[in-house]
């Protein structure tokens, strides 16, 4: 199982770099569904089924409705590629830094992570997704309309990132 949590971290951080240093807007929903599956799983291992849930509908419903406008606006006879050595470099000096930073906290890491949802000493009445649930809806509705405050700003803010030599995100689709 121990595997299997590796191999959910790698691909988080892969996945990471992948949208940190794509070329153009057509590689990175691929990044980011890498980031979002194992990210999901981590927090589905560690006994937050609900969150998971919550967390992929946040992440594939939001960001990738921004990928999908970005890559309508953008014209680009020929994008550029992981492959391509400036864009290689990106991603290695991506990596490097999570390895290096991995690495660095991997002192303070008392295996703490690992320890389950219902596998503590108490007995609890309550199972951590019915619990989750209640407090989504309840005490973090203001977080839940923040979060689609930011993903609204975040469609724009790429929107006009993705203006290039036009008129910006808000030009004439033809």
């Amino acid at each position: 199982m121990m595997f299997v949590i590796y191999c959910m971290l790698v691909g988080v951080s892969m996945g990471g770099s992948a949208v940190a240093s794509n070329p153009s807007p057509f590689f990175g929903p691929l990044g980011l569904i890498l980031v979002a599956g194992s990210g999901c799983g981590l927090v589905l291992h560690a006994g937050g089924g609900f969150l998971s849930i919550i967390l992929v509908l946040i992440y594939l419903g939001g960001m990738l409705v921004v990928f999908a406008y970005c890559a309508a606006l953008v014209r680009e006879p020929d994008p550029e590629t992981w492959g391509e050595w400036s864009i290689f470099g990106y991603v290695l000096a991506y990596i490097n830094i999570g390895f290096w930073s991995m690495v660095w906290f991997w002192a303070g890491w008392d295996n703490t992570f690992m320890l389950m949802m219902g596998e503590v000493a108490e007995f609890e009445l309550i199972a951590g997704d019915a619990g989750g649930v209640a407090t989504v809806y309840s005490l973090g509705a203001g977080l839940l309309m923040l979060a689609v405050w930011i993903l609204l700003l975040a469609l724009f803010m790429v929107l006009e990132l993705a203006k290039g030599k036009g008129k910006g995100g808000f030009r004439e689709v033809k």
